[in-house]
């Protein structure tokens, strides 16, 4: 992590990892752009070589590296790729962007790697609850709130210790699409806050559950 002052003004280095579209990708850029997310890409990680977030990294000068799943015999070799990529690209946080491929985290990242899941854990969550799926079955599970979770990786889908969580309504007349754009927005603001408590040293882990630190405040003293 950065050792910056204690009001947190050192950029914060992020490795992204997709498998899609890049839209959480692109929030953040914009979010750094900004100035709202002190942080810089130095790396984004697809799972696929089509991955539509290939070009949309590139479209904002970033450098794009492929992992492709299929190539790699097992999960500890893939994620074992991956995660030498961000020691070489001296990554503080590893944050996965819609990335469907499990990973093992290694003990020099644990606690260092983020994700966000679009539902409330433990709802909806786990192996094959990705994307539309998830918001298919909040509806047909009719459910009156769903919304987004961010939570730290472990060696298990959607399993580590939550960091935040936000709701969204789920209205009587919600298609996935709709639910899923008001879930996205619901992101858009809760990833960079998850990002910035990570960055900032206030999120302590208590088995397994999380609590928020207060700010630091400034000294005067020197």
């Amino acid at each position: 992590m950065p050792q910056g002052d204690p009001a947190g003004h050192q950029a914060v280095r992020l490795v992204v990892l997709i498998s899609g579209g890049g839209t959480t990708l692109v929030n953040l850029c914009r979010r750094i752009a900004a100035g709202s997310l002190k942080a810089q890409i130095p790396l984004v990680i697809s799972s696929r070589p089509d991955a539509g977030g290939i070009e949309r990294a590139r479209q904002h000068g970033l450098e794009v590296a492929v992992c492709h799943r299929k190539e790699f015999s097992s999960t500890s070799s893939h994620s074992e790729a991956i995660f030498q990529l961000c020691r070489s690209h001296q990554a503080d946080l590893v944050i996965c962007g819609g990335f469907l491929s499990l990973l093992e985290v290694p003990e020099d990242f644990r606690n260092r790697v983020l994700n966000i899941h679009p539902s409330l854990i433990p709802a909806f969550c786990g192996k094959g609850f990705y994307g539309h799926h998830v918001h298919e079955a909040a509806i047909q599970r009719g459910v009156q709130f769903s919304g987004c979770t961010i939570h730290f990786v472990d060696n298990e889908y959607d399993h580590g210790p939550i960091i935040l969580q936000r709701v969204v309504p789920v209205l009587p007349d919600d298609t996935p699409d709709a639910l899923a754009q008001r879930v996205f927005e619901a992101e858009c603001e809760a990833y960079p806050e998850a990002i910035e408590l990570v960055a900032n040293h206030r999120v302590q882990i208590i088995g397994r559950r999380t609590m928020i630190l207060p700010k630091r405040s400034v000294s005067s003293h020197r």
